[in-house]
């Protein structure tokens, strides 16, 4: 086995096998801002694999993420109790918020992909692999080239990363996800 399968076997279950570790980096994270900037991947291997290199024009960004359902505004008028219901879960799942507001944050990148680091009873933390398309050291590589073209522009809002597309059920095909393409609410019927 490489170096990277130990340590993907580590994030299986980290609170075991990082004990300490994982835990005073969840403390320290708690004191960060909700949008850090770090020099290198908690987790290279997943970096790795999303198309990570430490290369200028490249940035990784960690992001804090509340947990959770959100609640609606309060009902201003009467309401039978059994229609007041003001918890409502998320349209989106919360990589794909995470992804979002690091690309609000750096509008002139694109959003490469994401993955989880940590978590606890509050908090949810990913990291967010930007890229920086019009960089000289990007755009004369082949492996990002593809991020130069028009429709790559704001993927990340308009569901083109690859935790948006698994939660809006486009990694499977065929029979069962007839439904899912274009959209599912294109394919809503009443």
């Amino acid at each position: 086995m490489g170096l990277y399968q130990y340590v993907r076997a580590l994030y299986k279950d980290p609170k075991e096998f990082l004990g300490e570790l994982y835990k005073q980096r969840i403390q320290q994270w708690r004191r960060e801002p909700p949008i850090v900037e770090v020099e290198r991947p908690t987790r290279i291997d997943r970096a790795r694999a999303l198309g990570y290199k430490p290369l200028p024009g490249i940035k990784i960004v960690r992001v804090r993420v509340r947990k959770g359902t959100r609640k609606r505004e309060e009902i201003k008028g009467g309401r039978r109790p059994k229609a007041e219901y003001r918890i409502r879960p998320l349209g989106v799942n919360l990589q794909w918020i995470a992804e979002e507001r690091a690309n609000r944050l750096h509008r002139n990148m694109e959003v490469l992909g994401s993955y989880w680091v940590g978590e606890d009873g509050l908090y949810k933390w990913y990291e967010v692999i930007l890229v920086d398309p019009f960089n000289p050291n990007i755009y004369n590589r082949p492996e990002y080239v593809w991020l130069l073209q028009k429709n790559q522009r704001g993927r990340v809002f308009r569901g083109k990363t690859s935790s948006a597309r698994k939660f809006r059920g486009l990694r499977n095909g065929g029979l069962g996800a007839e439904k899912v393409r274009p959209s599912k609410r294109a394919n809503f019927k009443d």
